[in-house]
């Protein structure tokens, strides 16, 4: 059985917001020293990208602030996933919704949006970025950064054996 804990980031296509909060949250994960327990990974409730890597936008904004998420291909949430995630983060209302309808009601407690984890902005979603300029993906990285600091406090707590 496996030990770590295991974050799944999810936005409909698996290119832009998810894939970000991935990386982010990978490089979070690995400066607090938690990588070996915590295991980071992204998907999208749809299929439209397969394979793909993410959007050339994602990955320079990530980039310009020293993230490397050109690494990461996209791919569709599958049923192991509910089974096998920790936590499943949805970027907004509509893809926790379709969550929702594909999750096994054993694993209904694990969907979040990752919004739910800011301490600094008030976003109740991470807004799509794909079809808006350059503020869009900066957004997301705004969202996403002060996210990934609130789910560490979380993981953290998690990983911490009970009193």
């Amino acid at each position: 059985m496996d030990n770590t804990y295991h974050l799944l980031f999810v936005c409909m296509g698996n290119i832009c917001r998810s894939p970000t909060a991935h990386g982010v949250a990978r490089a979070r994960i690995a400066a607090a020293g938690l990588a070996p327990q915590v295991r980071v990974d992204s998907a999208g409730t749809h299929n439209y990208h397969p394979g793909s890597a993410p959007d050339s936008r994602s990955q320079r904004h990530a980039k310009a602030r020293g993230y490397d998420i050109g690494d990461l291909r996209a791919r569709q949430i599958r049923a192991p996933d509910f089974g096998s995630a920790d936590l499943i983060l949805a970027m907004d209302w509509d893809n926790l919704a379709l969550l929702q309808q594909l999750c096994p009601p054993e694993h209904a407690g694990k969907l979040r949006r990752l919004t739910e984890f800011c301490r600094r902005h008030r976003a109740e979603t991470v807004p799509d970025p794909y079809y808006g300029g350059a503020e869009g993906f900066e957004r997301v990285l705004d969202l996403v950064e002060d996210a990934a600091d609130g789910l560490l406090l979380h993981v953290r707590q998690q990983l911490l054996p009970p009193p």
